[in-house]
């Protein structure tokens, strides 16, 4: 027996409000993928939203200098005088200090890159421990939060397309690393560049990172190649990644230029549906973090 739409409208939104759980600690995930294009940004904002609608509190950093996830936030990052990542990554200004609240969320939080970041790469290059600074800024924030009460649940960080020293630095920081593959060919071959270099991060500068999850984007069942693409990676990363796949959808591209996250802008749409889907499955599934593989 068919389910109507009204049927299936009212069971979305019942679930779209039931709490997800929060984790024993907090969890930073750094999202990350050199190759452009495969839904990075989407999936750090909505995965964030979503969590954040789950009743969890959530922080997005954006270390994208296009600042594309403070746009989909709506987050001001445009005035010269917004301070921003620029100013924590090259000044040691703190976070608390940059931090603002996401309009329409009651746990989600943005610390927005400004047009200043383009120039960070080549500032941070002569510091010491360059490749530290956001792990030991963001380790001091949430420790405050900590001792206020008012813990941060979730840290997503979102990067640019390249392997230079923001993503770096968030691969330092982070103890998760959360990789979305667009259901393309060539996509492969970018994870298999990113794997190398995840490896050296792993043995040289940050021991506990752990590639606990692969979300497959911009997939399209109808097509051989997308089928080929997501039997390939789940044969290769089975505890990875994750069941929920994430559909070519209007919805998601049009929802950035109003300023909101897919799941605002329309929840119950397919890309909506697919990243709450998602984001629950990263609340609710436990991480074996000695069970990940870099091969």
């Amino acid at each position: 027996m068919s389910v109507s739409r009204e049927t299936r409208s009212v069971i979305g939104i019942r679930r779209l409000k039931e709490r997800m759980p929060a984790p024993p600690a907090t969890r930073i995930f750094t999202v990350a993928n050199q190759k452009g294009g495969v839904g990075k940004t989407t999936t750090s904002v909505n995965i964030a939203a979503a969590l954040a609608m789950g009743g969890l509190k959530v922080l997005v950093i954006d270390l994208d200098p296009q600042g594309n996830a403070s746009t989909a936030l709506s987050v001001e990052h445009h005035d010269e005088a917004t301070p921003g990542m620029f100013e924590v990554l090259v000044e040691s200004r703190p976070l608390a200090e940059v931090v603002v609240k996401v309009p329409g969320f009651e746990g989600l939080e943005c610390a927005p890159a400004t047009q200043d970041l383009a120039g960070a790469e080549i500032q941070l290059v002569p510091m010491v421990a360059r490749e530290n600074r956001l792990r030991r800024l963001l380790e001091s924030y949430l420790a405050l939060r900590e001792a206020e009460g008012n813990r941060v649940d979730y840290v997503l960080i979102d990067c640019p397309p390249s392997l230079g020293l923001l993503t770096l630095n968030a691969l330092v920081a982070a103890e998760e690393l959360l990789i979305p593959i667009q259901c393309e060919y060539y996509a492969l071959e970018g994870l298999t560049q990113l794997l190398g270099t995840v490896r050296l991060v792993t043995e040289h500068l940050n021991p506990s990172l752990n590639l606990s999850t692969i979300l497959l984007t911009m997939f399209d069942g109808r097509t051989r190649l997308a089928n080929d693409v997501a039997d390939n990676v789940r044969e290769h990363f089975p505890a990875e990644v994750l069941t929920s796949a994430i559909p070519r959808s209007v919805r998601l591209s049009e929802a950035p230029s109003y300023g909101q996250t897919v799941m605002t802008y329309d929840p119950l749409s397919p890309g909506g549906v697919a990243y709450l889907a998602a984001a629950r499955e990263i609340a609710e599934r436990a991480i074996d973090i000695k069970g990940s593989s870099y091969s």
